[in-house]
């Protein structure tokens, strides 16, 4: 299953994602921000899970507020994100589910470090088909 599209950005890394549903949406925007960040050689040790509720004014913000959170996880707690159910989802907030492990240098590989999640050319609009998305990330 492709998760994302890579969009061309002078100096910064975009993608695009799509989802039939707000939170397929979201899930894939996480699995793709991770996807970015490191490969995975391996799974299961010290896996632990983590519940997360994250607001916004309006669902852009919120997707950009939850991107930041994953990648604080990662920067900030050496965490990975395997897997993420949005077990709800609104407009203005959403609660998750995570599965994290933690970073491992035997066991992942950097593959691009991310500074920041950015609001610069952020799109999330619904379509005809469900939804999407715009991110550019600081590289």
């Amino acid at each position: 299953m492709k998760l994302y599209k890579l969009i061309d950005h002078t100096a910064d890394l975009g993608i695009e994602v799509t989802g039939r549903t707000k939170k397929e949406l979201f899930t894939k925007a996480t699995l793709s921000l991770m996807d970015i960040v490191v490969e995975r050689k391996g799974t299961g040790a010290g896996v632990k899970e983590k519940a997360l509720t994250v607001e916004g004014s309006d669902p852009a913000d919120l997707l950009i507020n939850f991107l930041r959170e994953i990648l604080y996880l990662f920067n900030g707690e050496a965490l990975i994100v395997g897997e993420c159910e949005i077990t709800k989802c609104g407009n203005k907030a959403l609660d998750a589910r995570l599965l994290l492990e933690p970073y491992n240098k035997k066991k992942h590989v950097m593959k691009t470090e991310i500074k920041a999640v950015t609001y610069h050319g952020l799109a999330v609009k619904k379509t005809k088909k469900g939804w999407r998305a715009r991110v550019i990330f600081d590289v």
